[in-house]
């Protein structure tokens, strides 16, 4: 740390995120904005200089003839996260970290990776690792008319609500990992503030050619599958299972395969409608 503390840092920028602060510093001033996009949704500038966690970002130059003298680098602490070629190329890695760290240390709430979208005042959560084709479900669920609350994470509180973390629509090309990111109003859907009880739960994933035949499943198979998808159930899993259980309580839980979102957005918010009031329950669950 005493070597990464010597280099010519030109600005810096303190940070709050659920109840954490986090510290960035640039050896180029102007990467802050680029940096300022992909910081977890809600963050706020904080005069504390005290933080956390602190991220050193060294950014890369090149001569005049394009050729690269200083490659770039992201520091976690004093371990390093990623070296590039050029700028643009760590900004993924500090992305994945810093949000990993946030999920996983948040204070007052838990994350899963989860799909959420608000319907008929409760919260439909979509549970499913990165390249499960969650973005592009919630996607098609907001152009159904579904409210937009993240196609990243679910953040929960201790009574089981969730509270939106809407950042942009990541929306992959269907061959390759690149793709764009979209606003909720920009595929004419509307975004959510205020925080929701889980009504349901559906665990699904994308099969070419794939029928939608949901299972109901037990308020145990809810919690099993919400833990694997938990951020942070390795590290506090008594803080964690509390509040799933507590989830798994009150909402409906449905998994199964599925075919295009498109084809079965409408059916999935119908599903959830149906179950809205919570009196459909499995017997035993």
């Amino acid at each position: 740390m005493l070597k990464l503390d010597r280099l010519d840092w030109a600005d810096g920028l303190a940070i709050t995120t659920f109840g954490l602060q986090v510290g960035i510093r640039v050896t180029d001033a102007s990467f802050l904005d680029s940096i300022k996009e992909i910081l977890p949704f809600g963050w706020e500038v904080s005069s504390n200089l005290d933080v956390d966690y602190l991220y050193s970002v060294v950014v890369g130059s090149e001569t005049a003839g394009g050729r690269i003298r200083r490659k770039s680098v992201v520091y976690s602490d004093i371990l390093v996260l990623e070296t590039s070629q050029t700028p643009s190329g760590i900004l993924d890695a500090l992305k994945r970290d810093i949000h990993l760290f946030v999920g996983e240390m948040a204070k007052g709430r838990i994350f899963l990776h989860s799909g959420v979208v608000g319907w008929k005042k409760k919260a439909v959560l979509l549970p499913g690792l990165t390249f499960t084709g969650k973005s592009t479900l919630v996607a098609a669920l907001v152009r159904a008319g579904a409210t937009y609350y993240s196609d990243e994470f679910a953040v929960l509180d201790a009574d089981g609500r969730v509270h939106p973390f809407a950042r942009p629509l990541s929306l992959r090309d269907t061959n390759s990992y690149s793709g764009s990111t979209v606003r909720a109003e920009e595929i004419g859907g509307t975004t959510g503030s205020v925080p929701l009880p889980v009504g349901t739960v559906i665990a699904t994933t994308f099969l070419a050619g794939g029928t939608w035949a949901p299972r109901r499943q037990s308020s145990g198979e809810a919690i099993l599958w919400m833990l694997a998808n938990s951020l942070s159930a390795r590290r506090q899993p008594e803080k964690v299972l509390p509040i799933l259980t507590l989830v798994a309580e009150g909402a409906d839980f449905f998994s199964g395969p599925r075919g295009e979102a498109a084809e079965v957005a409408g059916l999935i918010l119908s599903l959830a409608g149906s179950n809205s009031s919570g009196i459909l329950k499995l017997r035993g669950s």
